[in-house]
């Protein structure tokens, strides 16, 4: 069974050289999440803070918030990009992780070389390869290009080959991060559906959006997150029914 634990997580980013009270201000209107503190003089953005958190299999949980709340940064956490500053991060399970779609994605090799190297890279053998790399072609779109190197796509093909390669591998903890704006209106379609087929496949799910009603498709429960804090964790419909008051009422 999946299991992630945070016990007590806090992730400060210092600004070596912004000690100054002038710079400090400035950082001020730069920085729209966390809180700047100064300590040994040294100023940071502490972008996370006290965060305790326990998701086990069967858990859907979708990240809300505005814009610098946390949410990605909690699950660059979890995906292990970040190293708590201060807390322990347990997980059990095998994580994939849709953040950044393009990260990995080697720009002078071709789309099926960068089929290849992704599978590599998850641990899978050739064969298994071999095996979706069909599927992924299929889903792609992108036919004879993809024997093209990755720099003579556009924008929207490599998020098209992107996202076809990240969505092929199931997980056993999945994370998403505003990952629906891919390609053209059909291919958003499909790629809807096959976000959905993901997470019916995923024993955990933690989804970060501005869409409530992409919260509400995937997920179960929400978490509230308020510069680095957690504001509320609970079943869905009644996190978002206390954040869309709170927004209306702001």
């Amino acid at each position: 069974m999946s299991k992630i634990l945070l016990s007590q997580v806090t992730l400060d980013f210092p600004i070596y050289g912004a000690n100054t009270r002038s710079l400090k201000k400035s950082l001020v209107s730069l920085v729209t999440g966390g809180t700047i503190a100064q300590e040994n003089h040294i100023t940071f953005v502490r972008a996370l803070e006290n965060i305790c958190l326990e998701l086990s299999s069967g858990d859907t949980v979708g990240l809300i918030g505005h814009n610098g709340a946390g949410k990605s940064t909690l699950l660059r956490v979890l995906s292990k990009i970040y190293t708590p500053s201060i807390g322990k991060v347990k997980i059990k399970g095998r994580i994939s992780s849709l953040l950044d779609l393009n990260l990995g994605i080697d720009l002078e090799s071709t789309g099926y070389e960068n089929i290849v190297l992704s599978g590599l890279l998850r641990g899978l053998s050739r064969k298994d390869i071999e095996v979706r790399k069909k599927t992924i072609a299929e889903f792609s779109e992108l036919g004879d290009y993809l024997a093209m190197p990755i720099r003579t796509y556009s924008q929207g093909m490599q998020l098209r080959l992107a996202f076809s390669i990240a969505t092929s591998f199931s997980p056993e903890i999945l994370l998403l991060d505003e990952v629906m704006g891919v390609g053209d209106a059909p291919f958003m379609e499909k790629s809807k559906q096959r976000m959905s087929e993901l997470v019916a496949e995923s024993d955990i799910v933690v989804f970060s959006s501005h869409s409530n009603d992409l919260i509400r498709k995937f997920c179960k429960k929400a978490l509230w997150l308020e510069k680095g804090h957690v504001k509320a964790f609970g079943l869905v419909d009644e996190v978002l029914a206390a954040y869309d008051t709170l927004k209306n009422h702001g």
